[in-house]
């Protein structure tokens, strides 16, 4: 049995920690959380920072050389690492820049100071350090959250999801997006979030990411019915989807 209870930390990239924020606004839910861990540094709910810790939630994407360096010593200390949200786990909507010359997007966002800002390509953790667990979504969905809390303590794995959230739409009854001409993202994106933005009433961005095939795993009946194809769709929206990261990323492991 477990005598103490392990220390957690929470750090941040390039991201609008909307994912540590969910954290936050747990309630009662981080009070009874805290039961189970100790955190030691969370920088939205506390002023302490301490750096004795065994798991890492870490939000947000690797955007400049000073946080490769930064994350490999954090990722030194952690016995347990996390990508916490949907930069951190597919560098989110930062990688929209990779879509550019790295050039071109610094001056388009810096215009004539471009040339002081030492950035690279939005990066996701894992193409610099090992990432034990991955928490999809922007912001991430507390259920999946806790989900994996619970792995960590048991020190088990965490299967992500991978069918669509179409299926998870059709458990909850919803009507689809198509048929009241909205396009979506549902068909391709892996599950995991109870396809919560369905439910009240938008459609899916895509934040969590494709599934592992989505030309062959998606929900091919919706594609069927609305004559769609995976990579049609993929062409259409491109917010979160962005697989230049993957591309132009080096590996620092």
């Amino acid at each position: 049995m477990r005598k103490t209870k392990p220390r957690v930390a929470f750090f941040d990239f390039t991201d609008c920690e909307g994912c540590q924020l969910q954290f936050a606004n747990m309630g009662e839910g981080l009070l009874q959380l805290t039961e189970l861990v100790e955190i030691v540094n969370f920088r939205e709910i506390m002023s302490e920072a301490g750096q004795d810790y065994e798991v890492a939630f870490v939000e947000g994407s690797i955007t400049t050389e000073s946080d490769i360096k930064r994350i490999q010593e954090i990722r030194k200390k952690a016995k347990v690492l996390i990508a916490l949200g949907a930069c951190a786990a597919t560098a989110g909507v930062n990688g929209m820049k990779n879509r550019f010359p790295l050039e071109l997007a610094k001056s388009r966002v810096y215009g004539d100071k471009a040339g002081t800002v030492n950035t690279i390509a939005s990066l996701p953790l894992h193409k610099v350090v090992k990432v034990d667990y991955f928490i999809h979504g922007c912001p991430v969905y507390i259920p999946e959250v806790l989900q994996v809390v619970k792995c960590v303590l048991m020190q088990k794995p965490y299967a992500l999801p991978n069918y669509a959230v179409c299926v998870e739409c059709k458990m909850n009854e919803n009507v689809c997006r198509y048929e009241k001409d909205q396009e979506c993202l549902g068909p391709v994106t892996r599950a995991g979030c109870n396809s919560w933005c369905i439910n009240n009433g938008n459609r899916c961005y895509g934040c969590r990411g494709l599934v592992d095939n989505p030309a062959a795993d998606a929900q091919k009946d919706i594609l069927l019915k609305y004559g769609l194809k995976a990579d049609e769709i993929l062409q259409r929206f491109n917010l979160y989807n962005d697989s230049l990261g993957e591309k132009y990323g080096q590996e620092f492991k």
